[in-house]
Formats: structure tokens, C-alpha cells, sequence
């Protein structure tokens, strides 16, 4: 049975004392989690080491980075090795998000060498991907997404995909005004699990965990997640205020 996950995802926000009182909280309000239901926390890098620190002996929620370099080591200031986060004590990496792509100019062979990096050092990768309005005003939204997917994923073999989750952020509907319904939502999930079918089987794509990353709030996470397809949820927003977090994790636990 594949993993469901809730990960939050908090950007550049929280300052140290903020992010240890978030994990507090949400640590002494946690539903019961187990090894198919699971939950991710990616911090800002100056909190990595507090909140993988923080995790330790909880069962099930895991510590990611928001990103990681293309380099093993060497001149590159300013940048963070895959090697460094696993050295923090997380054991997943964020790879692709939409924010980095479209503002840092990340294409797919760009986020190839990360996630190849990534799973040399031993981290699970959550693949991001997913178009913006113009794509999918033209309708052309499959097509976009399967070209992430194949140019990103498909040089793995399936034995390497059983350490990647996907991630889908339709950016079209990310502060814009516009809304992704949950049949939207499990359209493009089950589209994608067929694109991973198409080149691994049905066994590898049936044990693929899709997350879905367009605006997931703890009012709309239950109908989200009861789709065949939808295995969770990479939060933005809502993973900055603990009560909302919490309702997202318990939608998740129990669908």
C-alpha cells in the first residue's frame, strides 16, 4: 500500500523561536501516525537542524529541505549540498517546486542533477511539478506535466522511484483567485499515475505516492483527499498555523 504524507512546506517564513513553538504544538496535538500515513515538515535551512532535533524519537514525521545545490561540494557560495541536508538529519528534499523554477529559472535538467544528488546521499525526493494558467487556459496541462515527468524521472529505474513522491501544484490556481476543484485535482493525479504506468508498469505507479500542492486547507483537505489518487497533501500557508496543519494531518489519517 503506497504512503499517504502531509508535508508542509513553510517557505521563507518563521523565525527559530517560531518554528520550535509550530513543532511543539503540532507534536502535542498529533493524531496517531503510522507507516502508511505519514508527515513531513521542510523548514527554512537555518531551521533544519532544530526541527529534524525536534523530530528525533517521533515516529512517522520527518524533517525535509526546501531545496538542495546541483553539487556535491566546492566554490558555490551561498548554496546547500545534499550531502549537508542529510548531515541535518533530514531524510527528505523538496525538489522542483514551482517557486523555484519560476523564479530561479530551474528547468528539468537542472532539477535532474538535484534529484540525482538527493538520492546518492541517501534523501527520499519530492518531485514537484505542474503548469501554470496559460497552460492550462490552452488546456494543454497533460502534456506539460508528463514532459517534468519524463524529462525528470524516467532515466530511474523503478527500484530508484520506490525513494521519489510527486508532487502536482497546479500554479494556475495558487494565489491567483482561481480555485482547483478535487475532480481537477484527481484528474491530473490519475493522468500522472498513468504516465509513471506507461514507462514502469502498473505496480511501480500503484505504489507512487501523488501529492496534491494547490491551496490544501484543513476545510477542503478531507474532499482533496478522499480521491482515489490524491495521497496527501505539500501545504504552503496552512502549515504556518498549527490548528490548520493539524486538521490537514487528521484529513490525511483518516481518509
Amino acid at each position: 500500500m503506497r504512503k499517504k504524507i502531509a508535508a508542509a512546506n513553510w517557505k521563507m517564513n518563521l523565525l527559530l523561536n517560531e518554528g520550535k513553538a509550530l513543532v511543539d504544538s503540532l507534536l502535542s496535538t498529533l493524531p496517531q501516525l503510522s507507516e502508511d500515513k505519514q508527515v513531513v515538515i521542510a523548514p527554512p535551512f537555518t531551521q533544519l537542524v532544530q526541527t529534524a532535533t525536534l523530530l528525533q524519537g517521533h515516529n512517522y514525521i520527518n524533517a525535509a529541505g526546501q531545496n538542495c545545490a546541483t553539487e556535491k561540494s566546492g566554490a558555490y557560495t551561498g548554496e546547500v549540498s545534499a550531502a549537508m541536508v542529510k548531515d541535518t538529519g533530514a531524510t527528505y528534499v523538496i525538489i522542483g517546486h514551482s517557486e523555484r523554477r519560476e523564479y530561479y529559472k530551474e528547468d528539468n535538467a537542472i532539477l535532474v542533477k538535484k534529484s540525482d544528488i538527493a538520492l546518492e546521499n541517501g534523501l527520499q525526493v519530492i518531485f514537484c511539478c505542474g503548469e501554470p494558467l496559460n497552460v492550462r487556459d490552452a488546456e494543454t496541462q497533460n502534456q506539460y506535466v508528463e514532459t517534468q515527468i519524463s524529462e525528470g524521472l524516467f532515466h530511474y529505474s523503478a527500484e530508484q522511484l520506490k525513494n521519489i513522491v510527486i508532487a502536482y501544484e497546479p500554479i494556475w490556481a495558487i494565489g491567483t483567485g482561481r480555485t482547483a476543484s478535487a475532480q481537477q485535482a484527481q484528474d491530473m493525479h490519475a493522468y500522472i499515475r498513468s504516465v509513471i504506468a506507461g514507462k514502469f508498469g502498473a505496480a511501480v505507479a500503484d505504489d507512487m505516492s501523488i501529492l496534491y500542492g494547490g491551496s490544501v486547507k484543513a476545510a477542503n483537505a478531507a474532499e482533496l483527499f478522499a480521491c482515489p489518487d490524491v495521497d496527501g497533501g505539500l501545504v504552503g500557508g496552512a502549515a504556518l498555523v498549527a490548528e490548520e496543519f493539524t486538521g490537514i494531518i487528521t484529513a490525511m489519517v483518516n481518509s
